[in-house]
This record gives C-alpha cells, structure tokens and sequence, in this order.
C-alpha cells in the first residue's frame, strides 16, 4: 500500500479476510449453539477478544465477589412478609396445560439455572412435561409456597473493564432456573398485568411505560414529545431533568414492596405466593472455575427473574412529582421532570 500498489493490497486484504472467515468457521462449527450456549460465546470471545482474559486482581474470587453482591442486596432491618389469612382457594385450577405447553414449546435458548434442567430439553419435550408441570405450578400457587431449589441464583460476573481491579468493576449476572422463570411469567401475565390496569388510588403507572402490557419505549418517547411540544406552546423553554438511580433493582426492601403489592386487586393466596417468593432466597458466584458459597439475601427484586421488572414498577408506583405543574415521566431507572418556564 506505501509503494502504491492499491490493487495488490486489497487483493491480499480481501484473501486475508477469507482465510479468517474460513478459520472462525472451523472453529464455531464443531459447538452446537442450541445446546451449549457457554462455549459458543466462550468461542465468540475468543474471536473477537483474542485468547487472553482480562488481566484480574488476583484478590478478586468467587468468595469476595459473592459478599460483595449479597452486601448490596441486605436490608439491615429486614422484617420477614407477612402473608394474608383470609385466604380463598380457588375451586379450579387457574393455570392450564396448553398455557404451559405453549410457554415450554416456545422457550429460546438461554442459561440453564442450578437444577440443570436446560431449556431445549424442556422445549423438546413440551408435549411430555406439560402436564406434569401444571400439576406442579397448580400446586404451588395454591400452597403459597415456591420450592426451595427454585430460590437459588448463580452469579457469573461479566468485566465491565478490560482491567477490573474490584468487585464493583463487575456486572453480575443473574441466572435462576428456566422453570421458575416460567412460572413468574404465567403469575405477571395471569394476575399482576390485569391488576396494573386498575390500581388502587395510592398507586399510579399511567406514566410508567416499561414492563406494561401496553407500555414500550416508543410509547414513552412519544409521550415525552408531546408533553414538550405542549409545554412550549405557552413557554419560551422547557427544563427537563433525567435521573437514573444506582442500584434500583437491587436495593428494594421487601416490606415496602409486598405493602404495595397487597393494594393491587390480587387474590389472597396469589399475593401469599409472591410474599413467599420474595423471602429465603440464596445466590452463589460461579467465577474463573470456582464456585464460591451460598448467601442469604433480604433485598432486591432477583435479577434474572421474570417477576423482578413488573414488581419494579408497582415499587415505583407512589413516585410522584411534589411541584406544581411538573410533568412526571417514568421509565423504569430513568425518572424525567419536564419543568415548562
């Protein structure tokens, strides 16, 4: 190319480009993505990153980083959830074998939690698993009780530098088993989505526009917008002010939440179900081929579950702006006040 050989140059280029193409796919062709997703984006890295992991403080373990998670997630005055005694049960069963095949039938490929029950093992055998699994979500929403295996997380932290020289330079990753997953998803859409469509007057998620059955991101720009345009009608500006709160999720005190919760128009052993769910849950980090201990934690709304984001917005339900003629917009961490002159 300095000798000014342009076409030379990039017929070398282009050959050097099919050789590397050629050489990924060798290596990504022997690992099957549907079934081990690990190694398929160990090897990705391994393409895109080079073959060397991130330099680490060697006094960062799987120990240190699982105090350092559970330290964030304990509420120092944690009351155990109390659970409603005039409970109901339903004559029938609520949820139904075709609801459950149809969620098994049409999992995606995703991490496989502590009880190893992967999920295209359980898509595979939709058609088998589904009854039996009925049975079993049946039986725990009318039992109020969530098994305790499905209490139980594993943290893989992911670097949030290319040199992490402390716990907090760690995302960490929260991965709960795919049933109970499942589960959360049948409980949101059967009983926590209808209830966030008339809520009680302490509470308000007009103006929340994540985790909504009718809420999405271009509702929530469109909403903005309009708001904006409205304000400038009759004012010379518009101040609009963003806040993004550290740590939302994990810092969420559990008394406070299930208070809330027991507000929404939701049967009696249904919210028994949830308070149950939110207590006694356990987490241990998975890091650098070591597994550290099991710890307790008394806070957050579980990463990596499916009922934390819905449960997320009941907590955020009674933010309210105190000043007046503030426009108050909610979008899940980001909180926007649109201030006209």
């Amino acid at each position: 190319m300095r000798a000014g050989r342009v076409e030379e140059a990039g017929a070398l280029a282009s050959q050097i480009g099919l050789d590397i193409t050629r050489r990924s796919k060798r290596q990504l062709h022997r690992i099957n993505g549907k079934t081990d997703t690990k190694e398929l984006w160990a090897a990705v890295r391994r393409l895109t990153r080079g073959q060397h992991e991130p330099a680490v403080d060697p006094s960062i373990t799987a120990d240190v980083l699982n105090r350092h998670y559970a330290a964030i997630s304990r509420d120092d005055n944690y009351e155990p959830p109390l659970q409603k005694q005039s409970v109901s049960l339903p004559e029938s069963d609520s949820i139904t074998e075709y609801t459950v095949f149809r969620i098994l039938d049409g999992l995606r490929s995703t991490a496989t939690g502590l009880d190893d029950l992967p999920a295209w093992y359980l898509r595979l055998g939709a058609a088998a698993f589904c009854g039996p699994v009925t049975v079993l979500f049946n039986l725990s929403l009318r039992m109020s009780t969530v098994p305790v295996q499905w209490k139980q997380a594993c943290i893989r932290p992911i670097p949030k530098l290319t040199a992490p020289q402390q716990p907090a330079d760690f995302r960490p990753i929260s991965i709960t088993p795919v049933l109970t997953r499942v589960m959360e998803r049948i409980v949101v859409r059967q009983y926590i989505y209808p209830a966030l469509l008339s809520p009680p007057p302490t509470l308000n998620f007009s103006d929340q526009f994540a985790f909504r059955p009718t809420g999405s991101t271009t509702a929530a720009i469109i909403t903005l917008l309009d708001t904006v345009i409205d304000l400038l009608s009759a004012n010379p500006y518009v101040i609009v002010v963003s806040l993004d709160f550290s740590k939302a999720f994990d810092t969420i005190r559990h008394s406070t939440l299930l208070h809330k919760i027991s507000q929404l128009d939701l049967p009696d052993h249904v919210y028994n179900w949830l308070a149950n769910y939110f207590s006694g849950h356990y987490h241990y980090t998975s890091f650098r081929g070591h597994t550290s201990s099991l710890l307790n934690i008394t806070a957050s709304i579980i990463q990596g579950s499916a009922i934390g984001p819905a449960s997320y917005v009941i907590n955020t339900g009674d933010l309210i702006a105190i000043i007046l003629e503030t426009h108050y917009a909610n979008s899940l961490t980001t909180h926007i006040s649109l201030f006209p002159q």
